[in-house]
């Protein structure tokens, strides 16, 4: 049996530094649409899954998607891939302002320490978790 999983987490996170010295701000994923792909590690001959929905809110670029053939745990490093539009310099850090979202990766160590996935749920079977089954919370939860 083929292992289907949904996931939400966050691809990317406002107004923290990642690791390569950028800033991502809000509104810099303006325009982004769901159905694009996942990938193993930005690997584009290792396609996982699609993104099911893509939504910027106060914290970062929240996002759910639906993986085939792999578990995903909780806490699984997320990133995602891009071509910038607009860019500035905020002291030694480049301010990523306005970009075009072209994928969305499962990783061992995002570029953003904070982009993670925050909770999965199977396709098919009950939810795996001890929180009450309603809602969001129906999902495994960290």
């Amino acid at each position: 049996m083929t292992v289907t999983v949904r996931f939400a987490g966050y691809a990317a996170i406002f107004d923290h530094p990642d690791r390569g010295g950028d800033i991502i701000r809000k509104g810099a994923f303006d325009g982004a649409k769901a159905g694009l792909p996942v990938f193993w590690c930005h690997d584009a001959t290792r396609r996982i899954g699609t993104v099911d929905t893509v939504l910027e809110d106060d914290r970062g670029l929240r996002v759910t998607g639906t993986i085939t053939g792999r578990a995903v745990p909780i806490g699984q490093g997320l990133s995602f891939g891009y071509r910038v539009r607009a860019a500035g310099k905020t002291g030694p850090f480049r301010e990523l302002n306005a970009l075009d979202l072209i994928e969305v990766s499962l990783v061992a160590q995002p570029m953003q320490p904070l982009a993670r996935i925050i909770a999965t749920h199977p396709q098919s079977g009950e939810p795996q978790s001890n929180e009450s089954q309603t809602g969001e919370t129906a999902w495994t939860m960290k």
